[in-house]
């Protein structure tokens, strides 16, 4: 009955690359509109293979015309998702690229982050108490190198007082974010790439940024509200919002303990 169908492990692995290719795209437009219009696409295309299959030349001759055509629409509308999947693959590609060699010459023994998380959650519990704005990343295996570009390379140490410093809003470095890498202030003043998914109302272009950083990469960012002094914590693009410096501190030791 079936004997039309030839199926090959080159077909098979040709099916697993396309799902996991559509599934990877699905969780990169998750919670954003252009999933609906990527379902949209897929619908489309489905109903051309469908007249081709059944030999109907015209409208199988429409139907392709219009996905051949719609490609050009599809980058322009899709450039932000485009763009944000390029960016995940080059970061991937730069954190995989020596990680090798990092395990053999990984000084620490558990893979932990190194983190001074004193002196973070007491420049968290100050600019918390005076309701200054912060946006602190926290490096972990993701390479920080391409955001790090954006501002002003630092390289100091860490330390609580420098961290208040910066963002201090006469500061010329407070408008951006800090990035942390192995216990160092490596950058301030750096951009970070903004989520286009649902944020409610309540937070502002901090959280928004933290999230799509998190989006991308492993790292973790700890938000300031410069309205209300609230601390939020973000990884894997998920806010989550502490109810002060000291479970900020726990939650972040337990995060980097994962790492």
């Amino acid at each position: 009955m079936f004997d039309f169908i030839h199926i090959n492990l080159s077909d098979v692995l040709d099916i697993v690359f396309v799902a996991l290719f559509l599934y990877q795209i699905y969780k990169l437009i998750r919670g954003t509109s252009a999933v609906n219009i990527f379902t949209g696409v897929l619908l489309l295309y489905f109903l051309w293979f469908v007249v081709r299959a059944l030999h109907m030349d015209l409208s199988s001759a429409i139907l392709g015309q219009i996905l051949g055509v719609g490609i050009l629409a599809i980058i322009i509308l899709f450039q932000q998702e485009i763009r944000r999947f390029l960016l995940h693959l080059g970061i991937r590609f730069n954190t995989q690229r020596y990680a090798w060699l990092q395990r053999i010459f990984n000084q620490s023994s558990n893979g932990a982050v190194s983190l001074d998380i004193d002196a973070l959650t007491i420049a968290c519990r100050a600019m918390s108490d005076t309701k200054t704005g912060a946006l602190i990343v926290i490096g972990r295996k993701s390479s920080m190198d391409v955001f790090a570009a954006t501002g002003d390379v630092i390289d100091a140490n860490m330390n609580s007082r420098l961290l208040e410093n910066i963002f201090f809003k006469n500061s010329p470095l407070h408008d951006g974010a800090v990035i942390i890498v192995h216990n160092k202030i490596h950058a301030a003043r750096c951009t970070l790439p903004i989520t286009d998914r649902f944020v409610p109302a309540r937070y502002g272009m901090r959280h928004r940024a933290a999230v799509g950083l998190t989006e991308n990469t492993d790292a973790l960012v700890v938000v300031v509200s410069e309205e209300t002094g609230l601390i939020s914590l973000v990884w894997n693009g998920e806010m989550s919002r502490m109810s002060g410096a000291n479970e900020l501190r726990i939650k972040i030791e337990s995060l980097l303990r994962q790492a």
